[in-house]
Formats: structure tokens, sequence, C-alpha cells
């Protein structure tokens, strides 16, 4: 009996053994788990938990404005909000054991009524049908059934209805919001979105951002780092009923707004070149667009840079009119179609002054004359002889001049005002392939200008061991290499300046919101490459060409002294049947005052067809109109030769509600010649208006008095082609007032339009405008 129960106990032994061992293990895995839990993959578990327990919503930062130099705002942002929707809280809602979320004090079912809900009784109104149909309501392009469907995903907190939504709709959801207690439904979040309050003005300059607020183009993609800012986060809490946690579970990380940028553009100076490249388009009708660029020739500093066609930042994915007209010739829709809308778009934004290279032609002259001048190679009064072509060892062509019957013998100073080929190329050859070489890199032609914005593109040129004779004789007048507008003027301008070759740049300071500055962008001289008495030789040279008998003659600017240098180059795209070629580039260069610059200016007219394409014809007239505009607006006040005294313009004043006493001794005084029209006290009407400008020594103002009215009985002449002094006579024979802008220096300027057109009728006195110009028979 003792045996069997010391079998039976020994047996509940090892039983309760097995028992607690494995209880024991039980212990120790559960053990081991916590441990592993919190400990070891603690930080693990708790971003688990958190990411159920929280939501974090980002906060955008204030992305930096961007200014032009007189602090006027380029762009800027201006609020959008974001809606979007918490799918999980409106099935929540919508739980029929959740009355607490869908009754009323009075025990009615809140929310599923609406007042004066189209189309839904009480039955059949539920949260999300509620949402689904006032979003849809509200704003365009969000479809009812879309709402429903992101409504009824289980699990999400966060849908988007709708971006960018405006202050004024934003308001009207807020309002809904508040009256439904919809506050974890449906959300606004504010986003700053970029605006440019100029809508297309220097918008090859500015570029734009994408839809994350990214810049892409321009100055936003080249200081995008410096404008974007720092993200910050708004973290909240909800408990497992999703009701909002205490405060301290809250978290709100600050965003850093990003840095505001100050450029050398002034918005003045930007609108006046536009406006002029615009001009020049139109009336040239530039298949392969315009461009141009203002720059002051010390600091490096671009006042002013265009292309045109421009667009519109606010709507960068709009295509211009000659973009549209193109594009209408491929069926919309097709795999054509979008690759043609794409590549169109892709060459709108392009930055042609930057991004695009083009043969110089003559306006490269002036380098290889002061690459002469710098290597004493040639004096300025040295004689040359031009036969109309010259003869380069090592090409078996002769080599031509723009004057075909040759420039006979003339002084370098002629030759290079006349853009004699021969004498160029005689120059250049002098100077040899080495030093020629060696001064072309210098002038910075080997590498890109550095300037602040992406896309720059470098010279094209031949490497040393292929630069040969011919080479260096066609290099001579800018032929054979490419540039681009921006390497060009920084070129001309270190001319200009004394030999200084400086890095051209948009940004001047980098300010904080407090207007903090940061950085401020120093001028960088790279080198210089000449002398200043070289410098002043080479300006005298291009101001007497431009004041006398010089191809750049149309870029004379009535009482301002300007350098200037004319060029037209042949694209090798295309010839015609007689072998010529048919696609060219007409160029301008000017810097100005010429006794002390301090700007420079290029136009670029690309493919002009219907008439002349020399740059004398294309450029030189619009830079001329420019520089009159910009040159007063910086504080140069013009000085009038005698003869551009003699023909000297006045302003009339206002005299429409003044007695005719008063008026008569304002106009005696100023010395304006006048007739008085009519017998009443008070002056009711004048002819020309106020504001308009006539010539002193021939205008007549026209004062109407009592019942006297002007009559439009006037036929105006036809002035096109007539030199200043027939049209002058024509038009006061006529009755009638002028005023003569454009190239009135030298001789052979006649007149190339005007305003109002022949045969128009108006009233005695009215103003007749007249645009001059040099006709231009060869290539300058």
């Amino acid at each position: 009996m003792a045996n069997k129960s010391f079998r039976v106990d020994r047996l509940t032994h090892k039983k309760a053994y097995f028992v607690l061992l494995f209880f024991g293990l039980m212990a120790a895995a559960l053990v081991i788990s916590l441990f592993k839990m919190q400990i070891v993959d603690y930080e693990e578990y708790q971003t688990q938990v958190l990411k159920q327990m929280t939501t974090e919503v980002e906060v955008n930062p204030e992305r930096g404005e961007i200014y032009d130099t007189n602090g006027d705002v380029l762009a800027t942002n201006v609020t959008k909000y974001l809606l979007f929707i918490s799918p999980q809280d409106i099935l929540d809602t919508m739980d029929p054991e959740k009355d607490e979320y869908r009754k009323a004090e009075d025990g009615g079912p809140a929310l599923y009524t609406w007042k004066n809900f189209d189309g839904y009784s009480e039955s059949n109104l539920k949260m999300n049908v509620l949402i689904a149909k006032f979003l849809s309501g509200l704003i365009d392009g969000v479809e009812y059934n879309d709402v429903l469907t992101k409504a009824a995903k289980e699990g999400r907190r966060y849908e988007v209805i709708a971006k960018l939504v405006d202050e004024e709709t934003a308001d009207k959801i807020r309002n809904f919001i508040d009256e439904y207690d919809l506050g974890r439904q449906i959300y606004l979040k504010a986003t700053p979105v970029r605006y440019y309050p100029y809508n297309n003005l220097a918008s090859h300059v500015i570029g734009f951002t994408d839809a994350d607020g990214v810049g892409i183009y321009g100055l936003e993609s080249y200081y995008n780092n410096i404008m974007e800012g720092k993200s910050g986060r708004y973290i909240t809490a909800q408990d497992a009923r999703h009701n909002d946690m205490p405060f301290e579970y809250e978290t709100y990380v600050e965003a850093e707004n990003g840095y505001n940028i100050v450029t050398t553009i002034d918005s003045y100076i930007q609108f006046v070149l536009e406006n002029q490249l615009e001009t020049a388009y139109a009336d040239h009708n530039a298949a392969n667009r315009v461009c141009g660029i203002v720059m002051n020739v010390k600091t490096g500093g671009i006042l002013a840079m265009a292309t045109v066609p421009s667009y519109d930042l606010n709507s960068p994915r709009e295509l211009d009119a000659a973009s549209k007209q193109i594009l209408s010739t491929y069926a919309e829709g097709t795999d054509e179609y979008n690759q043609k809308r794409l590549e169109l778009l892709y060459g709108m934004w392009k930055n042609k002054a930057i991004t695009e290279t083009y043969e110089p032609g003559s306006t490269f002259k002036i380098i290889t004359t002061a690459m002469a001048f710098e290597e004493k190679a040639v004096s300025p009064d040295e004689y040359f002889t031009c036969y109309g072509y010259y003869m380069v060892e090592g090409y078996p062509k002769p080599i031509h001049c723009h004057e075909h019957g040759g420039h006979g013998t003339v002084t370098f100073t002629v030759g290079l005002q006349q853009s004699c080929n021969p004498t160029l190329m005689q120059v250049g050859l002098r100077l040899g392939r080495e030093r020629f070489y060696n001064y072309f890199k210098l002038f910075g032609y080997g590498d890109v200008t550095g300037i602040d914005l992406p896309g720059e593109a470098a010279t094209y040129y031949h490497r040393y061991e292929d630069f040969t004779i011919p080479s260096l004789a066609v290099y001579s007048f800018g032929q054979t290499f490419k540039t681009t507008a921006i390497q060009q003027i920084t070129a001309i301008a270190s001319v200009a300046n004394g030999g200084y070759l400086v890095t051209p740049h948009l940004l001047k300071e980098i300010v904080d919101d407090d207007g903090n500055v940061i950085e401020t962008f120093e001028t960088d001289v790279k080198r210089q490459v000449i002398s200043t008495e070289v410098s002043k030789t080479i300006t005298n040279i291009l101001e007497e060409g431009v004041s006398g008998n010089g191809a750049a003659r149309n870029a004379y600017t009535k009482g301002y002294k300007v350098a200037a240098k004319t060029g037209t180059s042949e694209k090798k795209d295309k010839k015609d049947e007689n072998g010529e070629y048919t696609l060219n580039v007409g160029s301008c260069v000017a810097f100005a005052p010429a006794d002390d610059p301090q700007v420079a200016i290029i136009f670029i007219v690309d493919e002009p067809t219907g008439g002349a394409a020399f740059g004398s014809v294309t450029a030189a007239p619009y830079v001329s109109n420019t520089l009159a505009t910009i040159l007063p607006y910086l504080g140069y006040e013009p000085q009038y030769t005698e003869e551009e005294l003699k023909n000297a313009e006045v302003t009339i004043s206002n005299y429409v509600g003044a007695t005719v006493e008063t008026s008569e001794a304002d106009l005696g005084w100023r010395q304006i010649n006048y007739v008085i029209i009519g017998s009443g006290d008070t002056v009711t009407s004048q002819v020309p208006a106020s504001g308009s400008s006539f010539s002193k020594e021939n205008g007549k103002l026209y004062l109407y008095t009592g019942g006297e009215k002007p009559n439009e009985d006037i036929e105006v002449p036809n002035l096109i082609g007539k030199t200043a002094e027939a049209a002058n006579r024509l038009i006061v024979n006529a009755g009638l007032n002028i005023s003569i802008s454009g190239a009135t220096s030298g001789t052979g300027a006649t007149v190339s339009s005007q305003s109002p057109a022949a045969g128009t009728l108006v009233s005695r006195g009215e103003l007749v405008s007249i645009e001059m110009m040099h006709e231009i028979t060869s290539d300058d």
C-alpha cells in the first residue's frame, strides 16, 4: 500500500513539475516578449501606437517673395486651401449605435435634416449624402459620386476633395462645418500659393513654381533653396473613441518661412524693354522670337531682361497666340498633339537671352577692335582698301563684304563705323591665331558668364587646333561661332566700363521678413581685359558713327551720345534657289551715355520676315526708343546740340476751363504759337490735347471758345518715305502739327511710319507723329 502511494505521489509530483514548467516557460516567454516590446522594440511599437492615436498635419512655410530693385513685389503668395475629409469619422458618425453623434437635444435626428436641401427628405438624408451634395454643389470640378466614394473608404482619415480653394469658398465651407458640427469630418488646410502681380512681366527671368511650390524655371528655380523655407508640423491626438485628447498630447513645430530676394530688375525699365521688344516682334514678324537685355555696365546688374512672346506666370501652361496657331494644325487628343503641345510649352518657357546661341555678326567687330587697339596692331587713322571682298590664305573663294562694290580706301575708324568686313579681316589676321584666340577667351567667350539663372548655354567655338586662318578671318566679323545674348552684352559692357569683365547678376540682396539683410551681392570683377584708354577710344568711334553716317545711325537718340553697333548674321539652315541664305538674325548693341557709360543694351530679332532683315532696321530703332525713355528715368538729362535745339519739342499744358486771358499770358511766356477761335472768355476745347508735344518752332496750338468746336475736315497727307524737312512742310501747310522721333542724325533719313495714317480726317492743329529711319540697302 505504501509502495502504491509512493508511486502516486511521484506521478503527481511529476505532473505538477510539468505544469509548473509549462507556466514558467509561458511566464518567461511573456517577460521576454514584454522586454522586447517595451525595451528592444519600444520605439517601433511607440510609433505604431502614435500613428493610431495621432494625426499629423504638415504646416507649409511661406515661400520668400521676389522684389525688384525698388521694392516692388514681383512674386508673392496668396492663401488657398486644401479641402479634405476624414471618411472614418463620417462612417463612425453614421453608425446607428452612436446616437450621441446623431441626435439633437430635442430628440430629432439633427444630422439627418438639412433645411431647404433640394430633393432630400429626413428619411433618406445621411451624413455622406449631406457632405457630397454640399461640396459638389459649391465647388466646380467636384463630382457628387466621387465625394460619396471617398467618404465610404474605411480606415481612411485623409481623402482630398479639392485643392486651391479660394477664401470666399472656404468661408462657406466653414459655415457649413459649424452649422452641422462637422469639425472632425471636413478639414481645410491653408496653403500659400504663388502669385505674380504683373502676370507676364519678366516672366522668363522670374520663372514659376510647380504644384508642390518648387521653383522650376528662372529665379524661382535658381534660388529655390533660399526661398522655400522649412515645413512645420501640427500633431493632434485622439483616444480610442476618437475624442480629442488633452493639450499635452498635442505638438506644434513652427514652420520657418523662406528668405526674400531683392533683384536688380527695375520694373519700369523692364516694362519699357518689353514694350519695344513686342513692337519689334510685331513689326518684323520674327519667326524665332526676340529678346533683349539692359545691363549696368559697371556692376553687371541686370536692369531688364525679356523674351517675346512672354507668358502669364499665373497660368504658365497657357500657350501664347503664336504657339496656339501652330498647335491648331494638329488633331486634338492625339499623341502628336500632346507631344507638340509639350514641345511648345518648353520652348515658350525658355529664356532666349541665356539658353539659345546665335552668331553675333558685326556687333563682334567691337571686340576685334578692342583686341587690335590693345595690342597696337592698328591705329584709328590707318587706311585700308576694300574692294568688296578679301582673299584669305587657305580659303579658295573670296570672302565678301556686305558692300559688294567695296568701301574704297577708308581709315580704320570709318571701316568700323561702316562695318567693313575686309578691314576687320585684315586687322584680325594681323593679330594672328594665338593672340586673337587668347583674347577671345579673356573676353569670356570660352566659358559661361555665371549669371544666376538656370540653363545658361556656353559659347560654341572651334578648338584651337581647328582654329584655322580662314576661321580667324570670319571670327573677326562675328561669324561661324555662336554665343548667347548675355555673353555678348557682358563682353560689350567690358569695353564700355573701362575694360573690366564683370559677372552679370540678378540678385541684389537676400532679406528676411523683418527686412534684415542676410546677404548682399557684391560686384564681381573677373579681370581687366583692355585698358581704359582703349575703351574710351572705341566708345568715341562708335558714338561718332551713330551721330554721323555710320551703319548704326538708326540707334541715334536725341539729346544723348550713344555708342552702338548693329549686326546681321546668316543662319545656315536654309537657302533659296539662288544659294542665298534666307534666315537671318538682326541685332544691335549700344551703351550710353557715351561720355560716361552706365547702361548697355542688346536687342536680337531672330528670323525677321516680310522685309529688311538687317540689325540696323530690325533692332537699332527699338534700341533708340528704349534708351530715349530709360535714360531720363535713370536721371541722365538730355544735352541737345544746336540742331536738336532748333527742332526741340514743347509739351502742351491743359488750357480747357481756363480764361482766355490766363491762357494767352502763359502761352506768351512759354513762346508757343497759338490761335484763338471764337469770342468766348473761357477755353472750351483745344487741339492738340494736353500732354502732346510738337515742334516749338513750327507748332501751333488752337484754342476754342464760346460755341466753337473742332471740325474733323483735314486729310492727313502721306509722309512715308519723305525727309523730315519735306514731311514738316507738308504738315505745316495742311494746318497740322508734327512730332518727329527716331534717327534724325546724319543724312538720308526718311519717314518709316506715321500716326494717324495717311487719309485720316482730323481737326485743324491735330498732331501727326512720324518715325524717322535711315534706309539700309545692304548688310551691316
